[in-house]
């Protein structure tokens, strides 16, 4: 008999275990899912290529964020993570799959890019390894594979490692997007114990999750064709939110 939870990062393991290894991309064994996933790099899957997303490249482009110092979550096969570094930037990424972050450092290596690139959970790592502040934290598809009770971690996260004044960047599944990602009550994804291929997210429930951030940008990511030099596929949403500069350190 088991009564050993009295903090609540004990209450959040416990919720992790509501949900099938076999069903979570997070928990349970979530790693070992995400290897399988990037098994096969010949697979037709979008984020493969070798491109930064296009509202990344649009933020620097157009000066709406200047940063020195950036995390990339869940950097997968580090294509944003490349770009970044090829404008200068100090970049740290990370990612949950050993097979992901071997083949983005043979990706930094063939481009002579210096990235520090951390294999673990983010969550883990925010204070130790991941040791902030950055100017920009870019998460691109991360996000939406959370269970709804670690949006409490994810926001500690963003908390403890974005500087004030800092910009926070996203791209997660649209609610009413064609079918990419689930449109499922938080709680039912308790109820059947998986989170359907990830959650999708109305422009609302963003705007409630970051309230503590300032709203600079929320749309849909643009389509980008085939042989464009940038990433983009409007089943997504494309966010740019701002630490207020007067905020505190960590929640």
């Amino acid at each position: 008999m088991d009564r050993t939870t009295r903090t609540v990062e004990d209450v959040l393991r416990l919720m992790d275990g509501l949900f099938a290894p076999e069903a979570d991309r997070w928990t349970g064994g979530a790693a070992d899912w995400w290897d399988g996933f990037y098994g096969d790099r010949s697979k037709a899957v979008p984020f493969f290529v070798d491109k930064p997303d296009e509202n990344l490249v649009a933020y620097l482009d157009h000066g709406l964020v200047t940063p020195r110092r950036v995390l990339d979550l869940g950097c997968g096969p580090g294509r944003n993570a490349l770009h970044l570094a090829s404008r200068g930037y100090e970049v740290d990424a990370v990612d949950l799959s050993h097979r992901a972050i071997a083949w983005a450092e043979e990706r930094a290596h063939e481009a002579g890019a210096r990235i520090r690139f951390h294999r673990g959970d983010a969550f883990a790592l925010a204070g130790g390894v991941l040791e902030g502040p950055y100017d920009l934290i870019h998460d691109s598809g991360c996000f939406h594979h959370l269970p709804p009770h670690r949006r409490i971690s994810y926001l500690r996260l963003i908390g403890r490692l974005l500087a004030p004044g800092g910009h926070f960047s996203l791209t997660c599944f649209a609610a009413g997007a064609g079918g990419m990602g689930s449109e499922l009550s938080d709680e039912e994804f308790y109820r059947r114990g998986g989170l359907q291929g990830g959650l999708a997210y109305t422009p609302d429930s963003l705007r409630r999750i970051f309230s503590d951030l300032e709203e600079v940008e929320l749309r849909r990511m643009r389509d980008e064709p085939a042989d464009a030099p940038c990433f983009g596929e409007s089943f997504l949403w494309a966010a740019l939110f701002r630490r207020p500069a007067e905020a505190d350190g960590a929640r």
